[in-house]
Formats: structure tokens, C-alpha cells, sequence
């Protein structure tokens, strides 16, 4: 097996390379060795690797910021995609690119599934949907998976953030009015390269979207309830500060969040009998993300 990683710097990207079989042929590269914006350059590395699997897990994901960058995110998160895409297309690889719950508006009763309505409100969710199409466009030889709420022992997140503030804090203030799935970035990885197995080499694989988050559900500030248990039981924070839900009107932000991001994830399991990602059994090491 041959696996490009593109991306490889990220929280899901070092996971991948890390995570990636001895006996594979792995080739990862960050930002500063493949601008996946340059599609030349796209092109250059897929034809020279010649890999039998792309995984992109590159893509810009400053939610609020993309507000005021518009261009640079969809240069990102839809035009380096496409990039991907045909060059995995005209090299015969298949490729597996990770989207977002923020494709959807978040407004629907009960979970989402792969083919409900999309429709963000932001413009990180409509880049990132943007993306989705340019890669199911340009290369038939697909796997989109869409996830939500991660965090990982490698870049910004969730729980990194809760664990600096608390060592400062007596008390956080964390919304509890969005519902969704927290999602280990070690199981994303896994998932992938799961995939990878399955597919490579095959024109007549379940290619599509899929959806691959975390169980159970749950909203922000229960969940920062948990983590901050297991840090305070890991000696990593000197005491749990008391958590204070609040509404996502009381924490306003430049872009909307969706309300529910619940993802069904059941397509996963009875197409390639992945289950979802255990976030609690992910906490119970906190002291990998502090």
C-alpha cells in the first residue's frame, strides 16, 4: 500500500502517520511541502508518489475567522480538494477526505444523515460543502467523512482549551444548548486507515459520504464536566472549577454554531463495520492532551 497524507501536521494528520502500518508505504507532508491551493504542485506530488490512497486531512477550520477570510477558506478547504481530487483521479488512487458537521444547518429534531438537506450558515460549513462536491466531482473513487467536535492529543482544541483555562479558573462558563458528538482524532485516524484497506486498489467499493463521530451524545458543557473530572483525577489541574451552562445567545460568536450535530452514524457501520468513536474511553488517558 502506497498512502499519501496530506495534511499531515494536524491533529487528524499526525494521528495518521503515527497510526499508519509499518509495512505501508507512507508518505505525509504538511502545509510547507504541498500547498494544496497550487495545483500544479498537486499534480507534480501525486504523479511522482503515485500513491494507491490520498487522505486529505488538510483543510482550514478557524470557524469564526473564515468570516472575515472568505477567499483564503474556500481556496483551502474547496479548491485544494478539487486539486486532490483530479490529481487522485488521473493517478488511479482513491481518495478519503474528511469533512464537517457544518455542512448542515443544525435545526433538525433527530440526527443527521448522509443524505439530509445540507445547508450552513457560515462560510466555513459552505467552503467545506464546496469541497465535498469538487471531490465527488472530480474523482468517482471517493470517501467523505464527515465529523464533528474533535480533539486529539496534537493541535487547538476543545479539551486542551479546558484543561489551560481551568488551571486559572474557579469557574468556566460553557454552553449547554448544542447537542453532538465529541470525536477522539486517534479514532478518525484509525477509521481512515481502516478504509484505506478496504478500497485501495477496487473500482467497485461503497464510495460516497459517510458520517464517523463520536457516542455518546451529548452537549459542550457535559462534556467539559467529564474531561475536567479526569484531569482533576490525573493531578493534571489542581481542582474541578464549577461549570456554568450557559446559551449559545449568551456566548455570541462571528459565525453561527448548528444547534444539532448529532451525526447517524450507522451508514459506517453496515458498510464497513466501523463503530463510533468512544469519546469517555478516549479521556480516560486526559494527561495525552494536557
Amino acid at each position: 500500500m502506497k498512502l499519501l497524507i496530506v495534511g499531515g501536521a494536524g491533529q487528524v494528520g499526525k494521528e495518521l502517520a503515527s497510526r499508519a502500518p509499518a509495512e505501508w508505504d507512507v508518505r505525509a507532508v504538511d502545509r510547507q511541502q504541498l500547498d494544496i491551493t497550487d495545483s500544479a504542485a498537486v499534480e507534480r506530488q501525486v504523479a511522482d508518489f503515485q500513491p494507491d490512497v490520498i487522505i486529505n486531512a488538510a483543510a482550514y477550520t478557524a470557524v469564526d475567522r473564515a468570516e472575515s477570510e472568505q477567499a483564503l477558506a474556500y481556496a483551502i478547504n474547496r479548491d485544494g480538494p478539487a486539486a486532490l481530487a483530479a490529481a487522485a483521479h488521473h493517478a488511479g488512487a482513491a481518495l478519503l477526505h474528511i469533512s464537517t458537521d457544518y455542512v448542515f444547518p443544525g435545526d433538525k429534531a433527530g440526527t443527521y444523515r448522509e443524505d439530509d438537506q445540507t445547508g450552513p450558515t457560515g462560510v466555513y460549513g459552505a467552503s467545506k460543502l464546496a469541497g465535498e462536491e469538487a471531490v465527488a466531482a472530480a474523482c468517482p473513487r471517493h470517501i467523505i467523512l464527515r465529523t464533528a467536535w474533535v480533539f486529539g492529543a496534537y493541535g487547538n482544541n476543545f479539551v486542551k482549551t479546558m484543561i489551560r483555562l481551568a488551571r486559572d479558573r474557579d469557574q468556566l462558563s460553557v454552553v449547554s444548548d448544542q447537542l453532538g458528538s465529541p470525536t477522539y482524532a486517534g479514532d478518525i485516524a484509525e477509521t481512515l486507515l481502516a478504509i484505506a484497506r478496504q478500497v485501495a486498489g477496487k473500482a467497485d467499493a461503497p464510495w460516497g459520504i459517510y458520517h464517523y463521530s463520536g457516542a455518546p451524545y451529548t452537549c459542550w458543557s457535559d462534556f467539559a464536566g467529564a474531561l475536567l473530572d479526569h484531569a482533576a483525577e490525573a493531578g493534571i489541574i489542581a481542582r474541578k472549577p464549577r461549570i456554568n451552562p450557559i446559551t449559545t445567545a449568551e456566548y455570541p460568536t462571528p459565525a453561527q454554531r448548528p444547534a444539532n450535530s448529532r451525526l447517524d452514524c450507522s451508514k459506517i457501520g453496515a458498510a464497513f463495520g466501523i463503530a463510533p468513536s468512544d469519546w469517555q474511553a478516549a479521556l480516560r488517558d486526559i494527561t495525552r492532551y494536557a
